[in-house]
């Protein structure tokens, strides 16, 4: 595939992003604007996410933003609404919007306003996301939706269940929707990132000894960057994986195979 083509694979795509104000998400964005897409960023933080889409368009992409809380199924709605108002359509939704768990602590002492805080957000969240832009998708007449699920979603570790159980969840759920879906031409896959250079890991590997055991824990030796995981939702995203339908692409440096 020539350079040319490949930077216009998604001309004329109308492509979503939750989470898009930093990390993956905003990669993601610049990604999809890179290859030609007309891109929709979307966070709570609106001074971060206008900012973010400001940025796309001042290095010649086609961007804007739109504010949402998905736990909130009318904030959701209107995301959508914007999209498809600002761009006439859409054909590509990428669900990341998710929060961090804090780690550590007995079982039973886990805070039950922090564990709905958790399933709300990552995996209620992704779920009204999908509902909200199934119909505007199918309209399109065959697209691609990409959920941001996790290493967690895949295995476990200690002292963060309501994140795991959160992150199993948002891969159950791409799974279930991708057979409900496929039918009508929507894809559904999933990325499951490990350990990616992002706002939500930046406190914990700011101690050196942290990141050099995150960095020898990985088989690949090093911490991941938000780019590499947005080349693997571009590539879901793409004609490339038109017969990929309900699968979770590990981005994590061989975590999964230890």
């Amino acid at each position: 595939m020539s350079e040319r083509s490949r930077r216009s694979r998604f001309d004329g795509r109308v492509v979503l992003v939750t989470g898009a104000a930093g990390g993956i998400g905003l990669a993601t964005a610049r990604a999809f604007a890179g290859e030609g897409a007309s891109v929709v960023l979307a966070d709570r933080d609106r001074e971060r996410v206008f900012a973010a889409s400001e940025g796309i368009r001042d290095h010649g992409g086609e961007a804007t933003a739109a504010t949402v809380d998905v736990t909130d199924p009318d904030s959701v709605g209107d995301m959508v609404t914007a999209a498809v108002d600002a761009y006439g359509g859409l054909h590509i939704a990428v669900n990341n919007a998710g929060i961090p768990s804090a780690i550590g602590g007995a079982f039973e002492d886990i805070d039950v306003d922090d564990w709905r805080q958790l399933i709300d957000t990552n995996l209620t969240g992704t779920f009204l996301c999908m509902r909200a832009e199934v119909p505007a998708l199918r309209a399109a007449g065959g697209t691609a939706i990409v959920n941001t699920a996790s290493i967690q979603s895949l295995v476990a570790a200690p002292g963060m269940p309501a994140y795991i159980a959160s992150k199993h969840g948002v891969a159950g759920l791409t799974k279930a929707a991708a057979l409900d879906l496929i039918a009508s031409g929507i894809r559904v896959n999933a990325v499951a990132p490990g350990f990616i250079e992002t706002p939500m890991l930046t406190p914990v590997i700011a101690d050196p000894g942290i990141r050099s055991s995150l960095e020898s824990t990985a088989p690949i030796g090093r911490i991941g960057s938000p780019d590499e995981v947005a080349q693997a939702i571009l590539f879901l995203a793409s004609d490339a994986a038109a017969y990929i339908v309900g699968t979770l692409l590990s981005v994590d440096g061989g975590l999964a195979v230890l």
